[in-house]
């Protein structure tokens, strides 16, 4: 059960990153935008990017729910509590981290009211966001959600197997993402980069 329950849900989760990863960065945009109108690429691009993340994680988190499953540890009161409030922590603070972000353009939804509204494509720029969250460490989304999915009361394999499989997207996924943003800001997000930790609000982790 095990090597089976490692085996596929790791491919699911690998196929989930090769395409998640893969394609936000800026080369794939250019290449349909070779193929097809450049407004159109960046009025749609962004919202078929997340429903194609949406997709893509469902067999993962289908096999994490319907493969045969066994319990590695269960913590009992106080410590289970101790972990739910590590959890709600990070529930919270994954909440407070997405007000500074502008969750319309994230989701693709502002590109999309752009392109029917004959606004101007593509959006501006958005300006490096160094405040609140972005100020404690240069992936909050991640941090958070890592705060949120490890401490768990229960742990079980596939809720592990799982945890493992986000935790390497995140190490991977913030890499890509932060070439993209040297890209765009060049030695402002270098010097952010130095000043602020990278995935755990540490001064060893950059």
């Amino acid at each position: 059960m095990v090597i089976q329950n490692v085996v596929l849900i790791a491919l699911a989760f690998l196929m989930f990153g090769v395409a998640h990863s893969g394609l936000a960065g800026l080369e794939p945009k250019r290449r349909l935008q070779a193929l097809f109108s450049e407004r159109l690429v960046e009025g749609w691009y962004r919202i078929v990017y997340n429903i194609l993340s949406v997709v893509t994680i469902s067999p993962v988190l289908a096999l994490v729910a319907m493969l045969p499953d066994q319990v590695l540890y269960r913590l009992d009161m106080p410590w289970a509590l101790v972990m739910r409030a590590v959890q709600a922590a990070g529930a919270l603070g994954l909440v407070g981290a997405l007000f500074f972000t502008d969750v319309f353009r994230f989701a693709g939804i502002a590109q999309v009211i752009a392109y029917f509204s004959g606004r101007p494509l593509p959006l501006p720029p958005e300006p490096l966001q160094e405040k609140g969250m972005y100020a404690l460490v240069r992936h909050p989304l991640y941090f958070f959600s890592l705060l949120a999915i490890w401490p768990m009361p229960t742990m079980t394999l596939n809720t592990l197997l799982f945890n493992l499989g986000a935790t390497a997207y995140f190490i991977i996924g913030s890499r890509v993402e932060e070439r993209r943003l040297e890209r765009i800001h060049g030695e402002a997000y270098r010097a952010y980069r130095q000043r602020v930790p990278w995935l755990i609000p540490w001064p060893f982790f950059r």
